[in-house]
């Protein structure tokens, strides 16, 4: 049995996306989709003293409406010291930020010679899961042959991957054809963000929501202890 997922990379995503890929024994990215504009795919949010804060990496979308996340290209590379700096002004105080602020530095410096935004995501994600211990395989959509239609290109990756069961999203329910798994002898799940354990956290009322570097830096090796996949 071979558990499958794929998604959009995100920059510095919220642990839910990290519960999937500890989830699954291989995690697509699915980076051929077209780029969109106020999305997940180049920000993030952290707590501040003053409320919630986007980090944004400033994407060249002029003139290219249609563009693929993997097409997408950085503007200019300022915000890695501005999201760096970012960082240190909130979090300075959080109880683990001394001892994975150095790991950090090293990507906002590798992000200074990095251009597109797919790329720099993937250093993230990769480095984040082994700070969490996430042993899964990382791919892309690229070292498969892409089928024609929405549902069947997941299917038909899931296939190619060798897998037996795709982890979705749960938004995507929406457009999802589940006969198309069924009929192709794939399990398709979904899964539940649900039922989140509140961990320390700086600034006031409690949010699920926000980058996985919130919980990184608040309870450092015990990170795992508040997310799912280390239950299974």
């Amino acid at each position: 049995m071979k558990k499958i997922a794929i998604l959009q990379s995100d920059y510095i995503p919220w642990k839910g996306y990290f519960d999937i890929i500890g989830l699954v024994d291989e995690f697509i990215l699915y980076d051929e989709m077209q780029y969109t504009k106020n999305d997940w795919r180049n920000r993030n949010k952290i707590k501040t003293a003053n409320g919630l804060a986007w980090l944004t990496i400033p994407i060249d979308t002029k003139g290219k409406f249609s563009q693929k996340i993997n097409e997408a290209q950085v503007l200019d590379h300022f915000w890695c010291k501005k999201h760096l700096n970012s960082l240190k002004m909130n979090y300075s105080r959080a109880p683990y930020f001394k001892e994975y602020i150095g790991r950090f530095e090293e990507l906002y410096a590798l992000c200074e010679n990095e251009n597109y935004l797919s790329r720099i995501n993937y250093l993230f994600l990769t480095e984040i899961c082994r700070m969490l211990g996430i042993t899964t395989k990382i791919s892309w959509s690229t070292d498969y042959v892409l089928a024609e239609g929405k549902t069947e290109r997941l299917v038909q990756l899931v296939k190619d991957a060798g897998g037996s069961e795709y982890l979705s999203g749960p938004a995507a329910r929406d457009y999802i054809q589940d006969d198309l798994f069924r009929d192709a002898g794939l399990t398709l799940t979904y899964m539940d963000y649900t039922g989140y354990p509140e961990y320390h956290q700086l600034f006031g009322e409690f949010e699920h929501g926000v980058s996985i570097l919130d919980l990184l830096f608040n309870e450092g090796p015990h990170a795992r202890d508040f997310m799912k996949f280390s239950r299974f």
